[in-house]
């Protein structure tokens, strides 16, 4: 179930925003202790789990605290940047178990050419040292089953937002659809945050995937005169090289944050409906 939601995501994440703290040793102190002391060590670098100490109940604590921040950011539902970031630690892991040798075209894309070599050269030590590698199989057992339960958690609360979002055009659609308008409104019902987007596309791994930038121009502030078409109307009026824009409207009863949950999952949503659309009508 993680493997296909995060790849879902992963396909998506394109349309907005991806998101290192050094090793630290631990003494033995309690658990409310622990992660009052390591407020500090919130986030993961990259190799973190075969950093410093390779030590299971180190990395265990390091590890505890890094998923205790992602799921207060959860329960407050605020979904970014904290699930982008769980599932590249739990990609980089996966990848990390289940291949020989850590080639650079396999490895995640977020680690430079001289972290991929220090990697190699760390490996090839590591396999070398069977209690080390015990060691680590264990860390790396324990931090894939722990972040799967996070993501699962973040991906549910998703799925949640996405099907709790409406989409519709304003008006009648251009024949491209590339580049345009889009108006979220959330649960409040006090206001219309204006953006204007552009579509692209993408080549991750050979495939293609489309990109959505987007931009945000202003509130309105909802009301009889305000309305959907009259603020496209006012928008086309300002910005004469972009005469016929797409413009649509993304919709929510939530009163989720709305920079951490429910822009990112309206840019994705848009770009899948944009792109059903599309196929439809071919």
């Amino acid at each position: 179930m993680v493997s296909t939601v995060s790849d879902k995501i992963f396909k998506n994440e394109i349309c907005t925003f991806h998101s290192n703290s050094p090793f630290l040793l631990f003494n033995p102190l309690s658990l409310k202790s622990l992660f009052t002391n390591l407020s500090i060590m919130s986030a993961l670098s990259e190799t973190w789990f075969i950093e410093g100490n390779i030590d299971f109940e180190s990395k265990k604590y390091t590890l505890l605290a890094y998923l205790q921040k992602v799921n207060a950011c959860f329960d407050e539902k605020k979904l970014y940047p904290e699930l982008s970031d769980v599932i590249f630690h739990f990609n980089n892991l996966m990848t990390f178990k289940q291949t020989k040798r850590l080639m650079q075209n396999r490895f995640p894309r977020r680690l430079t050419g001289i972290q991929l070599q220090k990697l190699e050269l760390i490996y090839e030590e590591m396999i070398a040292d069977d209690e080390l590698m015990a060691e680590i199989e264990e860390i790396t057992h324990y931090a894939t089953q722990r972040m799967k339960a996070t993501i699962t958690g973040g991906t549910d609360l998703y799925d949640y937002v996405e099907h709790n979002l409406s989409i519709a055009p304003v008006g009648i659609l251009p024949m491209e659809v590339d580049e345009g308008y889009f108006f979220l409104c959330d649960g409040l019902f006090r206001s219309i945050r204006v953006y204007q987007y552009k579509l692209s596309i993408f080549t991750h791994s050979n495939d293609k995937y489309r990109s959505l930038r987007s931009q945000y121009l202003s509130d309105w502030e909802r009301n009889f005169t305000n309305t959907y078409e009259s603020i496209k109307a006012d928008l086309m009026r300002q910005n004469r090289d972009l005469s016929t824009p797409a413009v649509y409207t993304i919709e929510t009863k939530l009163t989720y944050p709305v920079e951490e949950t429910l822009l990112p999952i309206a840019k994705r949503s848009l770009v899948r409906h944009i792109e059903t659309t599309r196929m439809q009508d071919i």
